[in-house]
């Protein structure tokens, strides 16, 4: 009888768990993957939950233990929350133009017994910006004083901050230390100079594009400086001769020209100016077309600015004009002389010889030589004949007297 109990209760729960079967409860699918978006862009957290039936999938904010959404309903009054899913199985949280107060845990719930979620994080990172203030602004500083320039950035992560000059060349920031950049929000310059004058860029970089920069412009006031060069040029009348003056100053000096009797020169027909300044420096030349007497003596490049004035002088000496040192008929011209005498000392020879009866026929006197050697060959001959005569006449009067 007991046999057949025991039987029964078998055989009853058997067919009570084909009835009644034990549920399968959901599983996910993987864990939710941890996002990284810039400031005003969409971030979507996608949650896989396989074997749902009819349980619910709910979307919340887990440091705030907000419900944003249950099922495919959104709960929360964020107007920038919105879910999606595909299939029950893939469900999807949507937040737009996403804030840095979106940064934070998400969780995907399933609403079973227990409870069983995913959770995953959400960076919202912030691009770096270059605030106004306390940035400084272009600035204008006395030569040798101290001058810091301060670069103010914003960002998450927080940038860094690094610091060029536009034109490249290097920054000096004390007086034997020079790099091409350097790293800070602050950049000292010790005991500024006319070098430090120009552009510098302050650069704000944290990984997210796009990176930022300010130009700040520091401008150093100083005096004026001047140079001619050479303090004294021989020049000869007549000669054209150009002097030239540079300068350094800023603010940019008024510069000049003054002649010996100190009168400002301006461009007429026997003098030109020009001038021509990159940043602080300047070049005036002084060009006299045609040396004149009068422009003998000191003339004076003048610099001026607000902060001072200064002068450099050069005399101008008198010096011989250089002699011509070739004359293209100077040949041609001592030939013809050579034949002139030439044709004199020939008619000469001929004359002597006749009177000594010496039977030399010395040809046509009047006939012009013309080559050049056959002149100087007959030219020769004559000469010899001629000491040839007078030593006979010699011998002859010294046979007639004798000592």
């Amino acid at each position: 009888m007991l046999g057949y109990t025991f039987l029964a209760i078998c055989v009853a729960s058997w067919v009570s768990a084909l009835i009644d079967p034990a549920p399968v409860l959901p599983k996910f699918g993987k864990p939710l993957d941890n996002l990284t978006v810039s400031v005003g862009r969409e971030a979507t957290f996608t949650c896989i939950v396989e074997d749902l039936g009819l349980y619910k999938v709910a979307w919340l904010r887990v440091d705030t233990q907000t419900i944003l959404t249950i099922a495919s309903h959104v709960i929360t009054k964020n107007h920038r929350i919105a879910v999606t899913h595909s299939g029950h199985r893939t469900w999807s949280l949507h937040i737009r133009d996403t804030r840095e107060t979106d940064r934070g845990w998400y969780m995907c719930q399933v609403n079973t017994d227990p409870m069983s979620s995913n959770t995953g994080f959400l960076d919202v990172v912030v691009p770096p910006d270059i605030l106004d203030y306390p940035t400084s602004t272009d600035m204008v500083v006395r030569e040798g004083s101290n001058v810091t320039l301060r670069c103010a950035a914003t960002g998450t992560p927080t940038p860094s901050v690094t610091w060029r000059r536009e034109d490249g060349n290097p920054i000096i920031e004390f007086s034997t230390q020079e790099a091409t950049s350097t790293e800070g929000p602050e950049l000292e310059i010790v005991r500024v100079s006319r070098r430090h004058m120009g552009p510098y860029l302050c650069i704000a970089s944290n990984g997210v594009p796009p990176t930022v920069s300010k130009r700040i412009v520091l401008i150093v006031h100083f005096p004026p400086k001047v140079w001619v060069g050479k303090q004294l040029e021989g020049v000869y009348e007549g000669q054209t001769v150009t002097l030239a003056c540079r300068s350094e100053a800023f603010p940019r000096p008024i510069t000049y020209w003054t002649r010996p009797t100190n009168e400002i020169i301006i461009n007429d027909d026997n003098f030109k100016i020009a001038s021509s300044s990159t940043g602080y420096e300047s070049v005036i030349e002084l060009t006299i077309r045609a040396v004149q007497l009068q422009d003998l003596g000191t003339f004076k490049c003048v610099a001026k600015n607000a902060l001072g004035e200064t002068e450099d002088t050069i005399k101008l000496n008198r010096i011989a004009a250089p002699s011509t040192t070739h004359r293209p008929n100077a040949r041609r011209e001592s030939k013809k002389s050579w034949i002139s005498e030439f044709n004199q000392e020939k008619k000469a020879a001929a004359t002597k010889g006749s009177s000594m009866g010496n039977g030399i026929d010395n040809g046509d006197g009047d006939e012009e030589l013309t080559d050049f050697d056959s002149a100087t060959s007959s030219s020769t001959t004559s000469r010899h004949l001629l000491v040839l005569g007078m030593a006979t006449i010699i011998t002859i009067l010294g046979g007639r007297f004798p000592t």
